[in-house]
């Protein structure tokens, strides 16, 4: 059975926590086990604890949860990018899964509700991963 870790964003909770419900339902759905559900302030804050999480032997794969909101600057394309590029990082220096289940940028509010069902693609992704990925063997 493939084991979880969540990393859920709190800033626009409202959405997140519709997210969540969402990542848990999908991965209750698939029969994966969610070892911890770690809170973050904001998406921004994700990448220490999709590290962390990785860093774990019972974890196979982690999902990283989080809306992202447009406002009068461009303050959600950069938080988006800064995440995005450490997150990618955290996967491949901890040989881990970690999947972005993050709404954004340039959406509004209303937009980002409507796309909490991306959480839960994120943890079909990262069970997906776990799956295809050829095991990693010791090199002769």
């Amino acid at each position: 059975m493939t084991t979880l870790g969540l990393v859920i964003a709190q800033f626009n909770r409202p959405i997140t926590e519709r997210m969540e419900d969402a990542a848990l339902e999908a991965a209750e759905a698939a029969e994966a086990d969610v070892y911890d559900v770690v809170s973050v302030p904001g998406v921004y804050d994700a990448p220490l604890a999709a590290d962390r999480l990785a860093r774990l032997e019972a974890v196979d794969a982690v999902v990283v949860i989080g809306t992202v909101i447009t406002g009068d600057t461009d303050h959600d394309q950069v938080i988006t990018d800064a995440a995005a590029g450490r997150l990618a990082d955290v996967s491949l220096e901890r040989d881990t899964p970690v999947t972005l289940g993050v709404t954004g940028p340039g959406m509004s509010a209303a937009e980002a509700r409507e796309r909490v069902e991306n959480a839960a693609k994120a943890v079909d992704g990262a069970l997906a991963l776990v799956e295809e990925l050829p095991a990693d063997e010791p090199a002769d």
